[in-house]
């Protein structure tokens, strides 16, 4: 295990050159060229989140799946064209991102405030932030200043993502590929206290390895028989139900995620490996730690998502753009 992240960590090092935040990011970034912008994300957001509070997660999503790939640059709310393939279809996303329409009503409105100013990327960031305060979690400063490229990559989506089969080890190397530590891992996969996830990323953890991760008292068999329900055995039925990563408050962002992996009982593998895996001496620590600590975890999760929102791309820097239409680079 020590080997392993020790490779890794030097594979990061050597990899990160493209993540670096040579150009620095600032909180004062917009407050002479748009200094209503954060405001007018916020207002946005709180329309939103108040018709469907799903979108909270749906736009940490957004964030979390754009800084993995290339770096926070708004790369993943581009379309397919014909002349550039875009991040959406990637297999890792297809079925698992969503609330462009939202982005698109808050772009619109930041381009009727301050046109061609606020990045698509600098909004996901500040969208992200908000989603997460606007059901109950905590408040952190976004250094803003980002660019948005005018490339995508399906490929490195399909490579960069975690997914959620995933083992311990395979989760953090691509954590540490990205600049992000352990805690960043343990303390970011809390997002999972509020959404969704889609019966084919948990059919195979219901019908596997459940019964032996949770103590299967009478509340675990409830669970699980619900979740049985929801999502049946036989590949290719009920692959589009859902259910909730954290089913004690599905809608509020809280220390209880890890209060679930405590009990064995995480819907994802890739969740549940934090504490149950024989490699996971550190991230089972952690979990235990946040379960017991919320202030622990709250302040754990603002400072990584700040350290997450500053992986840059620096070709975005130097070429990029403040796209008018988040979907298609400006010609």
């Amino acid at each position: 295990m020590s080997i392993m992240i020790l490779i890794t960590t030097l594979i990061s090092f050597l990899a990160f050159g493209s993540h670096a935040a040579d150009h620095s990011l600032s909180l004062e970034y917009y407050s002479s060229s748009c200094p209503t912008a954060h405001q007018i994300v916020r207002k946005e957001m709180e329309c939103a989140i108040t018709s469907e509070p799903r979108l909270a997660a749906s736009m940490l999503r957004l964030h979390f799946h754009d800084c993995f790939v290339q770096g926070c640059d708004g790369s993943v709310l581009l379309d397919d064209t014909f002349t550039l393939q875009g991040e959406k279809k990637a297999s890792t996303n297809v079925n698992s991102i969503r609330g462009f329409s939202l982005v698109d009503r808050i772009k619109n409105k930041l381009e009727s405030e301050c046109p061609g100013v606020v990045s698509c990327a600098d909004l996901l960031a500040i969208a992200a932030r908000d989603a997460v305060v606007l059901v109950g979690g905590p408040y952190w400063h976004v250094p803003v200043g980002r660019k948005d490229s005018r490339t995508a990559s399906n490929e490195l989506a399909t490579t960069n993502l975690p997914t959620s089969s995933q083992g311990l080890l395979t989760l953090i190397t691509k954590f540490l590929y990205q600049g992000l530590s352990v805690t960043d891992m343990v303390a970011l996969l809390g997002a999972h206290t509020i959404g969704l996830a889609r019966c084919e990323s948990f059919r195979d953890r219901i019908y596997g390895d459940f019964k032996a991760t949770t103590v299967m008292d009478p509340l675990s068999e409830t669970y699980l028989n619900k979740l049985k329900s929801v999502c049946p055995a036989t590949e290719g039925t009920g692959g589009e139900n859902t259910s909730a990563m954290d089913y004690l408050t599905p809608n509020l962002f809280d220390n209880s995620f890890y209060q679930i992996l405590l009990r064995g009982e995480g819907l994802l593998n890739s969740d549940q490996e934090m504490y149950s895996s024989l490699f996971g001496i550190q991230t089972k620590k952690l979990v235990q730690k946040y379960a017991e600590d919320p202030v622990a975890f709250f302040q754990q999760f603002s400072d990584s998502m700040v350290k997450m929102g500053n992986i840059t791309n620096q070709d975005s820097f130097e070429t990029g753009e403040v796209r008018k239409n988040c979907r298609f680079i400006n010609t």
